[in-house]
């Protein structure tokens, strides 16, 4: 899950592009890159590996510009080389591109008949050619775009940068997220709001299909139809406080020992303790209602999605499906009427299950979700919006995530039992007795374990 940053800004943007690049670190990557304009040339620093590798090539080749563009990718086409990194540059074009061009290849073909040369074997480089010679035809910048989206399929976010014009930069999105965040005198591109929380928390999010004309003073927004339009801009939430390891080796470590913290902060939301009530923020969704429960995730989300469904069908005794989110529209599942459709995501953008939602959405189904970051994709579009308070992780390897989920499915399971009668008052606050146990339950486990020199030790209150 790649990451994008770009600052049309006031002074020299490189370290603050790469320090928006640190806060995507928890999306995973394989390589990176940052392109400036400076002094009329498109110039550029990538590196394999870490984001240290490419600290040190900025270091030893330090990047100069005002307006430019940052990726972390994660390889798809092509082995995660220098090469193959983004930014890409195609004459005086460059980009970086989230997600895939699965028409890449009709399009590269096409693009070689006429003779053009590709350096990389990235999907993402066909886009740089068919913008590039649109403006080598004579077209503007915002023409040559607004002419090659409609060619491309697949789920993509993609930022350009264009040499010529140092005050502009032109972002699109379909099937994955991007942001535009409004500054004062600069304006800023992130694939979340986090990437640009340390710059401003006014953002909008670019709906399915919008395209961004971002310059110093202005943002333009278009809808896929190429109509101006409007988008709410909204105060993030985001924290720009850095995430930092602390005395821990690495983050994934970090992380396994912030599980109590963040699980009794997950489950305040969720429970009354001194009443000994459970309170799942259902709004006018009638729970006694569902008749059958569908859960949609990849990945760890996924088990957690597989013990949802036995909490689920043991305590409240209502069917549940589940499915791999990419299997889920290619099965065609039958959808009745009054059937809630659970999709479970760390990010709340993993293209996948956002498609599923979309699907059973069209299906009028309830959505409900369970995500960690309240301003995504996914929440803005449900019905029932069920966020964990994990914070950021770092760590591919999903762990306060995936506990955070499960402490959020327990109490839907247990709310979806009380609803329909299935459970008493007396079985209601033995339930919330043992989750408030949980904290407490999985600091004991890692007592034993924990680093020297870390205090981080929770109780069941």
């Amino acid at each position: 899950m790649c990451g994008i940053v770009g600052i049309i800004g006031k002074t020299d943007v490189a370290q603050r592009l790469f320090d928006g690049l640190k806060r995507l670190e928890y999306r995973g990557y394989d390589s990176a890159g940052i392109c400036t304009i400076e002094n009329g040339k498109l110039e550029r620093r990538r590196a394999e590996g870490k984001l240290d590798n490419l600290a040190r090539e900025l270091e030893a080749n330090p990047l100069h510009g005002i307006t430019g563009i940052a990726h972390t990718r994660w390889a798809t086409h092509g082995a995660p080389t220098v090469g193959n990194a983004h930014p890409h540059i195609v004459g005086s074009v460059a980009l970086v591109h989230n997600g895939i061009i699965e028409n890449f290849k009709p399009l590269r073909d096409e693009l070689i008949a006429e003779g053009r040369n590709f350096e990389s074997e990235t999907d993402t480089e066909v886009v740089g050619h068919l913008v590039a010679r649109e403006v080598e035809r004579g077209a503007s910048p915002q023409d040559a775009v607004a002419s090659v989206l409609p060619r491309l399929t697949g789920a993509f976010a993609i930022a350009f940068l264009f040499r010529d014009y140092p005050d502009l930069l032109i972002a699109a999105r379909m099937g994955a997220p991007l942001t535009v965040g409004y500054g004062d005198g600069e304006n800023y591109l992130g694939s979340d709001a986090l990437a640009v929380a340390p710059w401003t928390q006014r953002i909008a999010y670019l709906d399915e299909g919008d395209w961004a004309v971002v310059r110093r003073e202005s943002i333009e927004i278009f809808d896929r139809d190429n109509r101006p339009a409007q988008r709410d801009i909204v105060e993030s939430g985001a924290s720009s406080a850095p995430v930092e390891k602390g005395n821990y080796a690495h983050y994934m470590q970090k992380e396994i020992f912030e599980q109590p913290i963040v699980v009794a902060q997950t489950l305040q939301s969720y429970i009354r303790r001194f009443e000994g009530e459970l309170a799942l923020p259902t709004g006018d969704l009638d729970l006694a209602r569902v008749n059958r429960v569908t859960i949609v995730a990849c990945g760890t989300s996924y088990y957690a999605g597989l013990v949802a469904k036995y909490w689920i069908e043991q305590f409240a005794r209502v069917p549940v499906d589940i499915d791999v989110a990419s299997e889920f529209r290619y099965r065609d599942p039958i959808l009745e009427p009054g059937g809630l459709a659970l999709f479970i995501s760390q990010s709340g953008e993993t293209a996948d299950t956002l498609a599923a939602l979309r699907h059973a959405k069209s299906q009028r189904q309830t959505i409900a979700v369970v995500v960690n970051v309240a301003t995504s994709s996914m929440a803005r579009e449900a019905d029932l919006l069920l966020p964990t308070h994990a914070g950021p992780e770092i760590g591919v390897a999903s762990t306060k995530a995936f506990t955070c989920q499960l402490a959020v499915l327990a109490a839907l399971a247990a709310n979806l039992a009380c609803a329909r009668g299935e459970i008493g008052e007396p079985d209601e606050k033995s339930i919330v007795a043992d989750l408030q146990q949980a904290p407490a339950a999985l600091n004991a486990a890692s007592t034993h374990l924990r680093p020297a020199n870390c205090s981080l030790y929770v109780t069941s209150g």
